[in-house]
């Protein structure tokens, strides 16, 4: 199980994309506020440096409008952008992390030691137990890739990111195929705009049947309303960029149903 508490509610790249009250996303003030307002988890994203190192930024390009590849970690730590290891070090015990891992053009020619997968799998050997820790992408030979490492595979949830244009049945099936322990399922997949009756169709019966074959599924990024209805039909988390509003929601909701 990866998921301890359900739904987990996990940090859209700290407290959220963009830089929501003046946290900056995918910043260690960021993920460090998404902590303190009782996310479990958070989310972020991971690139590689031109020198082999890991960093946290979601886009290609740097501020600068740079490729990221062909950046160093010096280079982009000048333009505010943090090294994966420090923000793992820098996140309080005990605090989720789900590395959504972006694979660059360069993976399909450089050498494999120097490819995204085998640089994360050498970081996840250094930090693998010592917090729970997911590894995502919409690359679904990075899961793989680590999956066929026994002794990571054992330490490290593994998932599948999809898109809006995958079903959710689709990409529950995938995951399962593929060996995996989470379906990480775009919001705009799952119906969960209208009423909450609305939800129990294709996205509930993809959930139970998740479930059924040993599956967690998370959702992504769901809003307050949107994080009560995934709740009402057992997904298993919610990345979400709206914390409070979220863990708010998912409190009313969770004293609604106990008035039933």
């Amino acid at each position: 199980m990866i998921f301890d508490v359900k739904p987990a509610v996990v940090g859209h790249r700290g407290f959220g994309s963009g830089a929501l009250l003046g946290y900056r996303e995918n910043s260690i003030e960021s993920f460090l506020a998404a902590a303190a307002s009782g996310a479990t988890w958070v989310e972020l994203d991971v690139r590689r440096s031109s020198d082999d190192d890991l960093v946290v930024w979601h886009d290609p390009h740097s501020p600068a409008g740079l490729p990221v590849v062909t950046r160093t970690a010096s280079q982009l730590a000048d333009e505010g952008i943090v090294g994966l290891d420090g923000v793992l070090s820098a996140l309080p015990e005990g605090i989720g992390v789900d590395l959504d891992v972006k694979t660059v053009l360069d993976d399909a020619l450089d050498p494999e030691g120097r490819r995204t997968h085998a640089l994360v799998a050498e970081a996840l050997g250094v930090h693998a137990g010592t917090r729970p820790l997911l590894v995502s992408s919409f690359d679904p030979s990075v899961p793989l890739y680590l999956r066929d490492r026994a002794a990571l595979a054992s330490q490290v949830g593994l998932g599948l990111l999809t898109s809006q244009t995958l079903p959710p049945d689709h990409g529950v099936a995938a995951a399962v195929n593929l060996g995996l322990d989470v379906a990480c399922l775009f919001v705009g997949s799952l119906g969960l705009d209208g009423d909450e009756g609305l939800a129990c169709g294709l996205a509930a019966r993809a959930v139970e049947v998740a479930h059924r074959a040993g599956l967690e599924v998370m959702t992504w990024t769901a809003s307050p309303a949107q994080a009560t209805r995934a709740a009402a039909i057992g997904i298993d988390a919610v990345c979400v960029d709206d914390v409070p509003g979220t863990l708010a929601a998912l409190a009313v909701h969770r004293g609604a149903r106990m008035a039933r």
